[in-house]
């Protein structure tokens, strides 16, 4: 099956690699504005489904789309890649010591029919000095990543804990990923 990640995001790549999936890359081009004030689950389904609907109006129903969006909430605020190092040193600052989100919305297209979900993943810091949070800062990590951090690279010293799904936190959640895949679908991940 002809099966295309509808995102430009390595760690989308490498994680659907990571589970033995042969895919193309088509990176839409659309809108990501939302309206102001919406709840951080309904914007990232939204953004999935346009990413999504707009490579499938150009590569036709055949293939298997897939599309993501993500982002970190911060008690309901959303914490997008820092625009500068103190943007990034303001964020890293809030999130010390407390508990956010992190969404992503899926949405998987094919031959017509559309899936679309998202995954909520609570992940908690532990408290962080100014010059833990500098440190990491200057390792250049934080710059474009949603909430400042990585949690696949040097930010999972940041992570106390995770309430969720792992690859939620990075970028794709591949359990109910999958279960879509395999129960909306037929595609059985497993099979060779």
């Amino acid at each position: 099956m002809d099966i295309i990640l509808a995102s430009q995001s390595p760690r989308r790549r490498e994680l659907l690699t990571q589970v033995g999936l042969t895919f193309r890359v088509h990176v839409s081009d659309v809108d990501e504005a939302t309206a102001p004030g919406t709840p951080p689950a309904r914007m990232v389904e939204e953004l999935s489904r346009r990413k999504a609907s707009a490579v499938a109006a150009l590569e036709g129903p055949e293939p298997l789309i897939i599309a993501a969006d993500t982002v970190v909430a911060l008690e309901g605020a959303i914490l997008g890649k820092p625009h500068s190092q103190e943007d990034a040193f303001a964020m890293l600052s809030a999130l010390s010591g407390r508990e956010h989100h992190v969404y992503t919305g899926v949405t998987v297209i094919h031959g017509g029919k559309s899936v679309t979900f998202h995954e909520n993943t609570a992940v908690r810091f532990r408290p962080l000095s100014e010059s833990d949070i500098r440190d990491y800062i200057a390792t250049g990590e934080p710059m474009d990543k949603a909430g400042a951090y990585g949690i696949q690279g040097r930010g999972a010293l940041l992570v106390e804990g995770i309430s969720g799904d792992y690859g939620n936190v990075v970028g794709l959640p591949l359990f109910r990923l999958g279960r879509v895949l395999e129960e909306d679908f037929g595609l059985f991940p497993f099979h060779p």
